[in-house]
């Protein structure tokens, strides 16, 4: 009798119930567990973007091509329960771990704890975005996707500059980031990223090498620095694109007749020349560092596929008479370089730093 009572109170426990014959069927209406469980007993939140590779060949795969040398420091971001961690441990001379979840962080140092890589090991609790980083040479990374753009630009902004950056990211953020003008994800976003670096796709991966599975696939690029860096002045480049991009299937002439693009551009003009003569006295004044962190467009595991970027409200009217002396000024520009019929979906970066220069050269400024 005791046996048959236990029986039953582990199949009930386990969500069944017995039949005739010895059968048993499981209970409808159970509500299933909102984590998958880790086999040491953590669970993994989905909204905190923990996602696990499981896929061991998938993480081999990742450290081969990320190319880390054996004098190599390594940065990895959102290390979980440490699958990768352990590969880069073996494969490099030192791994900093950033890890936001204190569980995870317990986790790591349970694992490697009494093991040869454990002196080589060095965990930072804290969030990313807001943890001054160290030195490091290369950083190998499977983030939480909706960090994905201002962490792209923190790293961007570290110093001094690192060799790569091999970072896994929802596919379509990773598209964005590797688009070629014309491609439909070519955006602000992919301007800015590939004028501080160069980019480039190696991994297709599909959303069931993780547990639990995220809703989209997945792609690992690498993040190369330019060496030496393009200089331009943050505020100046980033109000530059955001007229550009604020409808990227539209001409140049188009965007640049809407008449508070002209009026903005003028107010900035006749504060330019106001200044004039106070720069003039400091002609040795330096632009402030540059800060990355708000270039990119897109955040998150859910972006839209609308082509148009809606960043700042203009009028369709042209500018009025008024403003038509300036205006001319805008368009002169434009026709000088010939870009008053061309789009900027379709712009290289080196275009968009001409265009840049040729407005600036004609007084014309974006801050």
């Amino acid at each position: 009798m005791t046996l048959v009572l236990s029986e039953l109170q582990r199949a009930l426990a386990g969500g069944v119930v017995p039949m005739a014959g010895g059968k048993v069927r499981k209970e409808k209406g159970k509500t299933q567990p909102q984590h998958t469980p880790y086999q040491g007993g953590i669970s993994f939140h989905k909204s905190k973007g923990q996602h696990i590779l499981k896929n061991p060949a998938l993480v081999d795969s990742i450290v081969q091509k990320s190319g880390v040398k054996t004098t190599d420091v390594i940065l990895e971001i959102g290390p979980g329960t440490g699958n990768l961690t352990k590969k880069l441990l073996e494969a490099g001379k030192k791994v900093i771990a950033v890890e936001i979840d204190p569980r995870m962080v317990l986790e790591l140092q349970r694992r490697f704890q009494g093991t040869p890589h454990s002196n080589r090991l060095t965990v930072i609790q804290g969030d990313v975005l807001k943890t001054e980083l160290p030195y490091f040479d290369i950083c190998v990374a499977n983030i939480p996707y909706q960090i994905s753009s201002p962490l792209t630009f923190k790293l961007l902004n570290h110093q001094p500059p690192f060799r790569a950056a091999i970072i896994m990211f929802q596919r379509e953020f990773a598209m964005r980031l590797v688009a070629q003008p014309g491609d439909k994800l070519y955006c602000r976003l992919t301007v800015n990223t590939q004028l501080h670096a160069r980019i480039f796709h190696l991994l297709k991966v599909g959303r069931n090498n993780f547990r639990p599975p995220p809703k989209v696939d997945s792609s690992v690029v690498r993040i190369e620095p330019r060496k030496p860096r393009i200089e331009v002045k943050q505020k100046e480049w980033d109000g530059f694109l955001r007229i550009c991009f604020n409808r990227k299937n539209k001409t140049l002439g188009s965007i640049f007749r809407q008449k508070n693009v002209i009026a903005l551009l003028e107010k900035n003009y006749r504060t330019v020349q106001a200044l004039k003569l106070s720069q003039e006295d400091s002609p040795n004044e330096t632009d402030a560092k540059m800060d990355f962190s708000n270039f990119g467009d897109d955040q998150g595991m859910e972006m839209d596929d609308d082509d148009e970027e809606d960043e700042m409200e203009v009028e369709d009217g042209e500018a009025d008479g008024v403003q038509s002396e300036f205006k001319d000024k805008v368009l002169s520009v434009l026709k000088e370089g010939d870009f008053e019929e061309k789009r900027s979906s379709k712009l290289s970066l080196q275009e968009f730093l001409y265009l840049l220069s040729l407005f600036n050269k004609a007084g014309i400024h974006f801050s």
